[in-house]
């Protein structure tokens, strides 16, 4: 087997089908299940706004490695052995970056950002050889793969760099890598993207890794949820925090998985441009729903630990933000897709906020109790099962000038 011929025919073939998502794309996601278990416990360690800081800057550089993965696995075909190959090179350099999360900030930060930028250019020069035939592709690859390696730059000094020092240059890091979509990696000589260079991306592949990760997400804090009351002596009020942990996950699945999924995924394929859909839809605005779901695990672990204990201002955040934060990004993702306002995730959030304050004045439970109230009452309203106050019940699929009535959507 020649060179050339290593790299000839990785493109997915396109059709009318949908493309399905492979298993080995499936394998390739479980490294990112140990890397939300370490962020999860790295911010359970480091309760105060730095921790809070430092693992959000490290999710950001997860989701980043993931979500161009993601990307690049809608044009290439995992199916052959190739792109498999550079998928499981990629899950090793994601198991060690994953091992390396919580001395990120410590010991092991050049170790991190050296494998970072490994994963990050290795994946994009495999894809600039792969589809060297499309020139559309290569030349937007050619603007990524710069973008990528400026940030580099910044990646392996803070490496280097100690303390605050480290902090500052990742954050360049991470505004460049988080900037390049928006500016459609704007190269002086290149030219710029537009989001009809991505109109080849099979929009229902992309709807359905993300769906998958946030099922990863979901899984984790199941995981935590099990974990912490398999170690407590089971209690009356032990009992109580655990099922209501249990009912918070479940609720936040059904608010994602029940209606929008789907009907998104639909959207997006159809969409005449999928490219805009998939980068703001998908790239953004899954970001804060996974961060959402990390925070309410850490919130669901505490709660569970120390039900009836005082309730502290960072247990009262993590309980009732970790739901808040998930539910911005889900109403910020519907209206990224249908532009409409989601009513009852603007009012559930409203009062989770309003539930901070008052959640110290009593124990750890009864402000996670309060807390999933809250997120059920989105569930029971997205089913039609609360009267509606606004407008009328919003379908996807209605056409026509039915669906246009109203900017605002009750569900």
């Amino acid at each position: 087997m020649t060179f050339d011929s290593f790299f000839s025919g990785l493109m997915r073939e396109r059709g009318n089908g949908k493309q399905p998502v492979t298993t080995i794309e499936l394998f390739f996601d479980l490294v990112f299940v140990f890397a939300v278990t370490q962020l999860s416990h790295l911010l359970l360690e480091h309760l105060n706004w730095h921790g809070v800081f430092q693992t959000a800057l490290l999710l950001l550089a997860m989701w980043t490695c993931w979500i161009y993965t993601a990307w690049v696995t809608n044009w290439l075909d995992p199916q052959r052995r190739p792109v498999r190959l550079m998928l499981i090179l990629l899950m090793l350099i994601g198991l060690m970056m994953s091992a390396a999360l919580p001395e990120a900030f410590g010991d092991r930060g050049l170790a991190f950002a050296a494998l970072f930028v490994l994963s990050q250019l290795g994946r994009t020069l495999f894809f600039l050889r792969a589809v060297r035939e499309d020139p559309p592709l290569v030349r937007n690859f050619q603007r990524i793969i710069i973008w990528m390696a400026i940030s580099g730059i910044f990646w392996l000094a803070g490496g280097i760099a100690d303390g605050s020092t480290r902090e500052l240059l990742w954050v360049i890091a991470l505004t460049i890598d988080y900037l390049g979509p928006a500016m459609g990696f704007v190269v002086p000589g290149l030219g710029r993207s537009t989001t009809h260079d991505w109109a080849s991306i099979s929009g229902g592949h992309m709807a359905e890794r993300c769906q998958l990760f946030l099922i990863i997400a979901l899984g984790e804090s199941i995981l935590v949820t099990g974990a912490t009351f398999a170690q407590m002596d089971v209690t009356f009020w032990v009992l109580v925090a655990f099922i209501t942990a249990f009912a918070g996950s479940a609720a936040l699945w059904w608010i994602y998985f029940d209606r929008s999924a789907e009907d998104a995924g639909e959207e997006i394929a159809h969409s005449d441009d999928p490219g805009r859909l998939a980068r703001s839809a998908y790239t953004y605005l899954h970001l804060p729903m996974v961060a959402g779901i990390i925070v309410t695990a850490v919130g669901d672990e505490m709660s569970i630990a120390h039900p009836t204990g005082d309730t502290g201002i960072a247990t009262a955040l993590l309980v009732c933000g970790g739901p808040a934060l998930f539910l911005a990004g889900h109403a910020m993702f519907k209206y990224a897709v249908w532009q409409r306002i989601s009513i009852p995730r603007v009012l559930a959030i409203a009062s989770l906020l309003v539930l901070v304050p008052i959640g110290t004045l009593g124990p750890p439970v009864m402000i996670a109790i309060l807390s999933t109230v809250v997120v059920v009452g989105v569930v029971l309203w997205d089913a039609s099962l609360l009267p509606v106050t606004i407008g009328q019940p919003f379908h996807p699929k209605l056409e026509g000038a039915e669906a246009e009535f109203t900017p605002f959507d009750e569900g």
